[in-house]
């Protein structure tokens, strides 16, 4: 690795210009790649609720679908409106109440209920179909334009609705996510680091990895709101260490090689390529873990992140060391005195008082555990957004007005007949919750023949080989009620028809609770496993990896119990996401630590020494990076309207911190105790067993 050193040291300039000149394409990739605010969509293909939704597009030509309520027009005017909807782009159907006002019949012989499924006392409804997916753009651009048409009198609910007010909202926000981050991180680095113009050189490397990330993205076709919204913040957080090494290690060398910068930069390369590789690894291995997520949200965020971290590590041993040696008189210039006094004392007493943090450590972990599995989750993104959204405004009103806070979207043969489409109507109307259930058959009335409406009505619910019917429930999607409501309506269907299906906002939902659960034991599993390995494998033990995941583990477990005991209600991706990450990132602190333990162990120091040695040399690197993590996450946390993620970096952030005092308070205590065993499971060890507990010399 000296021989790269030596070649990134004589092409510092054209790296440097190569780095630039790479942002190009990488911006351009940035900006073309598609950005998916819909969380439903990345449920398994094969799962039924989206089999019928495919079924919808390909059968009906229908995709997405939101209710429209107006308020304070007549209803001539309203019909105005509804050609007016009809005729926006990628719209493909509108249903109200006038829906039938074609055909030559008195309007008395429409049967009541269905004049009040579209009307309330001061505002109409109308149910309008799209010709593409909930979430895709051409979706998201009509019900821009639908809300133009009417203006403040127009609240559209549903999911399309949502999506867009989310686009809206993390849009605008997410370049303030990337310079609060920057402005924070810089601040702590400023302080914590021995240069002033340092930390500049820091971001410029990390952000030119960022922007390579974004970029290559390009290739993916799309990624997820959250991973854009994280990607960036993340990488800030866990690369900044890389770049701190180098940094480090250049400092030593110049030590060591007197007016030879560019050979102390060629052996800081060489050995930070060594201690960044295998810090990295955890970091890949916890954000891989994701992509074994069943839903595909995390494999989405898995794969950003760890290549994401892959090429911060790139940019570290070529781009920063070239841009510090061409800038390194003026770095000279801004050299100050550490801040940060040393931490031996800090070291001595935690050490002496091992007992004492112990017995915390011991004392937290069942209010930890009680509180982690007792954490309040949410499924449903509107009850968490601003309640001034037009989505979140169109929700209330339908819940308050017209009794109906979700739709379902029930699929069954074109075959059924009449009289079973109208039996199974009556059974579902009479479960608990169901407002309404509307279908052809509901629509025209026992009393109309079907060979007499129009086409153009028949098709707006019934295909070659399927027919649809909406019900109304008065529960909200993600609650208890709802779900088993779902199970219900789920099998009067099958019932009817055994191929039927029910699908919709609340059915689909339903799945992303019962998927996500098994998720989060399965990623949990194979990150602790894969951790477990890579520690076994880098420091030779069979009983270090158990130690330092239980800490880094308690850590997370109090992380996530946390918004048990402040009674906040946290995004149902977070057990997962933090899980992984929080272990992945952090759990180098750990190793950190008991590396130099292990050496000076080795070297015959008795465990007391070795386990403060340990400590404060290493006491200061885990507070730098877990601060840096901490100042990159914070602000967006406090920041961001969009409650999951504010909710992820704001639990990232505090668990940065949380795994820091662990591994500084309670991991130097359990080297202690464990001191025997670990010499006994740890290769290299053992046979010099002698040695490190040989009795004390007679003076």
């Amino acid at each position: 690795m000296h021989k790269f050193g030596e070649g990134v040291v004589k092409l510092r300039i054209p790296i440097v210009i190569l780095s630039i000149l790479l942002l190009i394409p990488s911006v351009i990739g940035m900006i073309h790649t598609r950005i998916n605010y819909d969380i439903l969509s990345y449920l398994p293909e094969d799962i039924e609720t989206m089999k019928g939704q495919d079924i919808m597009l390909d059968e009906f030509g229908k995709g997405g679908f939101s209710m429209v309520i107006v308020e304070g027009m007549e209803d001539k005017d309203v019909a105005k409106l509804k050609e007016k909807i009809e005729k926006v782009d990628h719209v493909d159907s509108v249903i109200w109440y006038d829906t039938l006002a074609d055909l030559s019949m008195p309007k008395e012989i429409l049967p009541d209920d269905i004049y009040k499924i579209f009307n309330a006392e001061n505002s109409t409804m109308m149910a309008v179909f799209f010709d593409e997916s909930t979430s895709a753009d051409c979706t998201l651009d009509a019900v821009k334009e639908i809300r133009s048409l009417a203006g403040k009198q127009c609240y559209i609910s549903g999911m399309s609705s949502i999506v867009a007010d989310i686009k809206d909202l993390t849009v605008s926000e997410m370049t303030a996510y990337v310079i609060i981050a920057v402005i924070l991180i810089s601040i702590i680095l400023a302080v914590t680091m021995d240069s002033f113009l340092i930390p500049v050189f820091f971001m410029l490397s990390v952000g030119i990895s960022i922007i390579y990330n974004l970029g290559t993205n390009f290739f993916k076709g799309e990624i997820s709101f959250i991973t854009q919204a994280l990607a960036a913040v993340l990488q800030l957080a866990v690369t900044m260490d890389y770049s701190i090494f180098l940094w480090h290690s250049y400092k030593e060398q110049k030590l060591e090689h007197p007016g030879n910068n560019k050979e102390a930069m060629a052996t800081a390369i060489e050995k930070t390529i060594s201690s960044v590789v295998s810090s990295s690894i955890t970091t890949v291995a916890g954000f891989l873990a994701l992509c074994f997520m069943t839903y595909t949200l995390g494999l989405d965020l898995g794969i950003v992140m760890a290549k994401g971290v892959i090429i911060g590590v790139i940019c570290c041993v070529t781009v920063l060391p070239s841009m510090i040696l061409i800038f390194d008189k003026p770095l000279e210039k801004t050299i100050h005195k550490d801040i940060i006094p040393p931490l031996n004392k800090a070291a001595e007493f935690i050490v002496k008082h091992k007992a004492v943090f112990i017995v915390l450590f011991l004392a937290i972990l069942i209010p930890a555990f009680y509180g982690q599995s007792h954490a309040d989750i949410y499924y449903n993104l509107t009850d968490t957004l601003p309640k001034d959204l037009n989505s979140v405004v169109a929700n209330s009103k339908l819940a308050d007005d017209y009794n109906m806070a979700s739709t379902h979207i029930v699929m069954c043969g074109s075959e059924m007949s009449a009289k079973d489409i109208r039996k199974m109507s009556e059974e579902m109307e009479n479960v608990d919750g169901v407002t309404f259930a509307l279908s052809l058959d509901s629509l025209i009335g026992p009393s109309i023949p079907e060979e007499v409406v129009p086409e153009s009505v028949e098709k707006i619910l019934k295909s070659d080989n399927w027919q649809m019917m909406l019900v109304g429930s008065e529960y909200p999607g993600a609650s208890d009620e709802v779900n088993e409501q779902c199970d219900t309506l789920g099998k009067i269907v099958k019932k009817y028809d055994s191929n039927g299906m029910l699908i919709g906002e609340a059915a689909a939902t339903k799945d992303l609770i019962d998927i996500t659960d098994r998720d989060f034991t399965v990623v949990n599993i194979i990150s602790i496993a894969a951790v477990f390995l890579i520690i076994l494998i880098a420091l030779r033990s069979v009983s270090l990896p158990v130690i330092l995941i239980s800490v880094i583990e308690f850590a997370v477990m109090v992380n996530m119990a946390v918004p048990c005991y402040t009674n906040t209600t946290i995004p149902f991706i977070a057990s997962v996401v933090i899980g992984t990450i929080q272990l992945g990132a952090t759990v180098d602190y750990a190793i950190l630590m008991t590396t130099r333990y292990k050496t000076e162990r080795r070297n015959g120091k008795d465990k007391n020494d070795a386990v403060t040695i340990a400590l404060s040399t290493s006491m200061k690197s885990i507070i730098v990076s877990a601060v840096g993590f901490f100042a990159a996450t914070f602000g967006v946390g406090v920041y961001s309207s969009v409650d999951m993620i504010s909710q992820l970096c704001t639990l990232l952030s505090r668990g940065a911190l949380i795994s820091m005092v662990t591994v500084i308070c309670v991991l130097p205590s359990l080297l202690m105790i464990f001191d025997k065993l670990i010499i006994h499971t740890t290769m290299g060890m053992k046979n010099k067993e002698s040695k490190l507990y040989k009795l004390p010399e007679i003076k």
